[in-house]
């Protein structure tokens, strides 16, 4: 039965991304002043909520068929765009790396196998790759086994080289450094789960004996983090004030709190600082668990793959246009930088920020879009000083459609309503109910302060509307207005 749900809600979504591919007939000559002017007057009375008229705003509508502007208020306002800016990011990733690319992770040798011994180094080589799981590295090590390796003489290295040494993009702040949204971005990582938050570690605390410290238990298991227990597990009915985070500058993961008995304790996703040695040591502990046994006297440590390398064994990831799913649907910010750098090595042979925002502005320039209006530091919309117009969002919208590959893309979107979380995505709990559920496939952006929605809308006439509403600077969520405003258009008709 399970299957079977899945199965109805894909198959919802491909006709709703058929209904967003071909263009509506029959509706390009109407003027669009008089044939939206319901649907101009019920956003212009959503605009009068007292949360909209606090905050800075930017909105555009557009025809799916044409682009041209149904309704603007502030279009060419440049406000925050959050998450929003993964629009861009993905486009110009499927423009530059192409829909079927993979990213690659290697494992070679300087050194030839004599009875069972591996005499030389092992180099782990990695490209950026997001999805490795622990399983991955197992199966090196069984690969590796098979191949009739039972000893390592030399080093295990970590080859991390295909990108640049700067971990973290502008913008991150400091108090975000521990959580899942702001991991160091390396060539060489590892995730923890299929959502594929790389370069985190999930821990989990939960209630022990009374008196004593919480149990406190790491997925994947890994040396590179140490774990400072602090909490204390409390009678039952007593406030969880449980906490998990990462000591800044360090692999120190504090526990403090009380973990009342009965209660589910607490669960963060931790990064890690220094990736590399976190996927070297997820693979060592792959090794030895495989039988591989490594002499005492090796070291493991990050280094670059000496030429006359052989690979010994590799994996491919899954293709660019199955990521766009858990990237956009779940907004993966570690997805959006890995994917600058990455386009940036391809196209300037520089895994770097500085690069890959360049790959991003040219692809904007490529379509069409006023480069100079998108001003951004980053590539997943971390920063408060990213800024775009919500004219520019849709107009991006709208040029995508042309693209060879839009279905890959608008397959990532999050679809409103669907509970499916690679389905819904961040939309999964809004707009659960009316016109908008199923009709509404939109990204979210979400900051302190910004709240941004841009994507497509079906209307009941079943045409598709292009919309994007920016807002920064409120006091109070504005998110229920922006769900106003896509509904607002799901409910419309023309005239």
């Amino acid at each position: 039965m399970i299957q079977k749900r899945i199965a109805v809600s894909l198959l919802s979504v491909l006709l709703f991304v058929g209904m967003l591919i071909t263009p509506v007939q029959g509706h390009s000559t109407v003027s669009a002043a008089a044939s939206y002017e319901g649907l101009e007057n019920t956003i212009n009375v959503i605009m009068a909520d007292s949360r909209m008229q606090a905050a800075s705003s930017s909105i555009t509508v557009r025809k799916a068929s044409t682009g041209e502007v149904v309704y603007q208020k502030e279009g060419d306002k440049g406000i925050t765009p959050a998450s929003t800016l993964k629009i861009l990011t993905a486009a110009a990733a499927l423009e530059t790396l192409g829909e079927n690319y993979r990213f690659t992770t290697d494992v070679l040798t300087n050194g030839k196998v004599t009875n069972g011994t591996l005499n030389g180094n092992l180099y782990l080589r990695g490209t950026g790759d997001p999805t490795l799981l622990k399983r991955d590295f197992e199966d090196f090590a069984s690969k590796l086994s098979a191949l009739g390796i039972k000893r390592i003489s030399g080093n295990l290295v970590g080859d991390d080289t295909w990108f640049d040494t700067i971990r973290l993009s502008p913008g991150i702040d400091r108090n975000d450094e521990s959580y899942y949204y702001a991991a160091q971005i390396s060539a060489l990582t590892v995730s923890p789960n299929t959502d594929y938050d790389a370069g985190t570690v999930i821990v989990d605390a939960k209630p022990a004996a009374r008196g004593r410290a919480a149990k406190v238990t790491l997925t994947p298991e890994t040396n590179v983090v140490q774990v400072v227990n602090r909490s204390t597990t409390v009678p039952k009915g007593s406030k969880n004030t449980l906490k998990i985070e990462r000591q800044y500058g360090t692999n120190k993961i504090i526990v403090t709190g009380n973990a009342p008995i009965g209660s589910a304790g607490k669960k963060e996703w931790i990064t890690v600082s220094n990736p590399t040695a976190y996927a070297l040591d997820i693979f060592k502990k792959s090794l030895i668990a495989k039988g591989i046994k490594i002499i005492p006297t090796s070291k493991v440590l990050r280094g670059k793959t000496l030429a006359d390398s052989k690979v010994l064994v590799s994996k491919n990831s899954m293709p660019l246009k199955s990521l766009m799913r858990p990237f956009l649907k779940l907004s993966n910010n570690s997805h959006a930088e890995v994917l600058a750098k990455a386009m940036g090595k391809k196209k300037y042979g520089e895994g770097s920020w500085t690069a890959g925002l360049q790959v991003m502005r040219d692809y904007a320039g490529s379509v069409g879009l006023q480069v100079d209006e998108w001003l951004f530091e980053d590539a997943s919309g971390m920063s408060h000083a990213n800024k775009v117009t919500s004219s520019q969002l849709t107009e991006l919208l709208y040029q995508v459609r042309t693209a060879p590959w839009y279905g890959s893309f608008v397959q990532g979107l999050p679809v409103a309503g669907a509970t499916d979380r690679l389905i819904g995505g961040t939309l999964r709990s809004r707009m659960k109910t009316g016109t908008a559920k199923g009709n509404v496939i939109a990204k979210t952006g979400s900051l302190t302060n910004v709240s941004a929605l841009a994507g497509y809308a079906q209307t009941k006439d079943g045409e598709t509307l292009i919309f994007s509403v920016l807002t920064q600077d409120h006091k109070s969520s504005t998110l229920p207005v922006l769900d106003r405003i896509a509904t607002a258009i799901t409910n419309s008709t023309i005239k």
